[in-house]
């Protein structure tokens, strides 16, 4: 249980352990977001001082350091958004850390644009809810945000217009749409374009944005970091639902196999395992849905898939 959620205790001693848990957490916290802040300005140092290098007769092996140490920068901004994105969803009235980004520009004027209007439920827009008056547009508030299309990009406007009462000045406009993430100018579209091109096509995020700008819309790595992150968080409860359907089964298969991990620091890449665990029980005649559940560990020791298994008793309990 986390402690931001957790109730307080009654008791004064159990109070005092319960601050002083919260004290450590909270330092441990500040740490490791100071360390992870030191490594992505260490790696963001070596990339600049590698592309003044990157000339010559050794830039051939300087360009593959250089792609090693963007995705090393990609994962740890990723991480640091899909942090971000849980540590608001725990606790909404936290400060939250500013770090340097860019600076947000408008969506490109050639972009198709696809109107959407939003208009007061009901009958707000011509009667006041209030008092009954008539109502008259008082001005509308325009969010815009990208949208993928397969083959392309376009900016949907979202448009709500504002009404006022005549007779008692009150105010009515429709909610604004809910977007996948907080403040985010990203559909479901998008960021769907932008994990399948990373995890599934192997495209990083640094060439992704080097694709977008030739098209003519400048979006920053940083940028696809963030909505790269946030999205993995919203989809912790879609993989949370997917093991425990896995380890729910009767019969489960299981393997691993190697996957190159890249070596901070050290311009080479290491061995790493990823586990899978499969439940299909279409070849017994069983009527549920066939699923597999993915883990990742730097090493093959046994300890590895007994953590994974254990996941079976949870589902029991």
């Amino acid at each position: 249980m986390s402690l931001a959620t957790a109730e307080l205790p009654a008791d004064p001693d159990a109070l005092r352990a319960f601050a002083l848990a919260c004290q450590g957490a909270l330092k441990a916290a500040q740490t490791a977001v100071q360390l992870k802040a030191l490594e992505i300005e260490k790696l963001r140092f070596q990339i600049a001082k590698l592309r003044r290098m990157q000339f010559g007769r050794s830039s051939e092996r300087i360009t593959r350091q250089i792609a090693q140490l963007e995705l090393q920068l990609e994962e740890l901004e990723t991480g640091e958004a899909e942090d971000a994105a849980r540590a608001e969803a725990e606790a909404p009235e936290a400060p939250i850390p500013v770090r340097a980004r860019p600076k947000r520009k408008p969506l490109p004027e050639h972009l198709l644009r696809q109107e959407v209007v939003h208009q007061p439920a009901g009958d707000a827009a011509c009667v006041c809810p209030a008092c009954g008056g008539g109502m008259g547009k008082l001005g509308e508030d325009v969010t815009e945000v990208l949208d993928y299309v397969p083959g392309h990009f376009q900016v949907i406007r979202h448009v709500r217009p504002k009404f006022a009462c005549r007779a008692c000045d009150a105010i009515t406009q429709a909610p604004a749409p809910a977007m996948p993430t907080p403040r985010g100018r990203a559909t479901p579209a998008t960021l769907a374009h932008l994990l399948v091109s990373k995890y599934l096509d192997h495209l990083p995020l640094y060439r992704q944005s080097e694709i977008y700008a030739r098209q003519g819309l400048e979006l920053d790595r940083s940028t696809l970091c963030d909505w790269v992150g946030q999205a993995a968080w919203l989809l912790d409860p879609v993989v949370a639902a997917i093991r425990a359907h896995v380890f729910a089964g009767e019969k489960i298969h299981g393997d691993d196999t190697t996957v190159p991990v890249l070596e901070p620091g050290l311009g080479r890449t290491r061995t790493g395992r990823l586990w899978v665990y499969v439940r299909d029980d279409r070849p017994f005649c069983g009527d549920a849905p066939p699923a597999a559940a993915y883990f990742y560990s730097p090493d093959r020791t046994g300890a590895r898939p007994a953590a994974h298994l254990g996941a079976i008793r949870d589902c029991a309990v």
